[in-house]
């Protein structure tokens, strides 16, 4: 019998569903699903899961200490701990734009603040200039812009500011977060992906005002919709997510990549539609029932390295040596240009 865990928080339907779904499909090959359960973990311990995905280590330390040395005792973990942790907002656009990607313009913003449990002074900060030159990086970026963090999600602590002096009152309120600045997209049309695995791609319009999914198929051009699925098996390759939600604003037909680490993605019924959440939870269940009976766990790393170049996979981040230099497209992933 192998085993898959599920790491979560304060989420009431997809938990169960998928639990239920992934017994009742796995059930011919010897895969069973059920809730992780902790009480302190012994160094060295044997893996007691194939497969765990993991959906609150990022909110809590322990889970994800234990996700890490499970990993080194052999269990495949959706998404890789070790790269969750090392990774960032701004990192990511960096590394997107080099591999081709429509990325707005972005600037790294030194802090406002810093917790008030940690010894900063301005002697500790000698390597910074003073001061900032916000009219410049305004101009960089254009106006209107959009002030957020580098890390973190949920719409939180995001400001649209039209000049210096709305910049700088909502700067003012983002002590301790690192923040971004980046370039406005008036954008015509929005989309949010599904990701399952690296390559499996579902688009989905999506009303970033409201902050609804809306049931329309057709909603995308089939050139536009090739080359969003297209861009965002690209970004899971390059970052190593299996469970994403990769963001893009589209203008003049341009899908501008906007947010894409979300590595544990609002699956919640009432909030993406029944249509989605059945969707979501087949593709789940079908992901890890995969990876439970073939998964490798060096797959599970990123490839950003080799994909620009830099070196072998296993260079900066142990990717596997076997991965191949091109993005692959699944047969279900290459269907996604018809778009969901």
């Amino acid at each position: 019998m192998k085993k898959v865990g599920l790491l979560c928080g304060r989420e009431y339907s997809f938990p169960p569903a998928f639990i239920v779904r992934v017994n009742q499909l796995g059930k011919p090959d010897g895969v069973a699903a059920e809730f992780v359960k902790l009480g302190g973990t012994r160094m060295n311990e044997p893996a007691e899961y194939s497969v765990i995905v993991d959906r609150i280590s990022h909110e809590v330390d322990y889970y994800r200490g234990y996700l890490k040395h499970a990993v080194l005792q052999g269990t495949y973990v959706i998404n890789n701990p070790f790269w969750w942790t090392a990774d960032d907002k701004f990192f990511n656009y960096a590394v997107a734009a080099k591999l081709g990607i429509a990325i707005p313009k972005t600037v790294l913003l030194p802090q406002k603040g810093y917790p008030s449990d940690v010894d900063i002074t301005s002697e500790s900060l000698h390597n910074l200039t003073y001061p900032v030159d916000w009219d410049g990086l305004l101009d960089y970026v254009g106006r209107p812009a959009i002030l957020k963090p580098f890390s973190g999600g949920g719409w939180k602590h995001v400001y649209k500011v039209n000049n210096k002096e709305e910049l700088l009152a909502a700067y003012d309120k983002t002590s301790p977060y690192c923040m971004t600045l980046q370039e406005f997209i008036d954008f015509t049309g929005y989309v949010r992906c599904f990701t399952f695995g690296k390559n499996d791609i579902t688009p989905v319009r999506y009303d970033p005002k409201e902050r609804r999914y809306l049931i329309e198929h057709e909603y995308l051009s089939k050139e536009l919709g090739a080359r969003i699925v297209k861009d965002a098996q690209t970004i899971n390759q390059a970052l190593g997510y299996e469970m994403n939600t990769i963001e893009f604003a589209i203008k003049d037909e341009i899908p501008y990549a906007i947010d894409f680490l979300n590595p544990a993605p609002d699956m919640e019924r009432d909030r993406i539609t029944e249509f989605y959440f059945e969707h979501v939870v087949e593709k789940m269940a079908k992901l890890v029932i995969d990876r439970a009976l073939h998964g490798n766990v060096a797959n599970t790393w990123p490839r950003w390295e080799e994909m620009l170049g830099f070196g072998a996979a296993s260079g900066f981040t142990a990717a596997p040596k076997t991965a191949s230099r091109q993005v692959t497209t699944s047969s279900s992933s290459a269907s996604g240009a018809k778009v969901r």
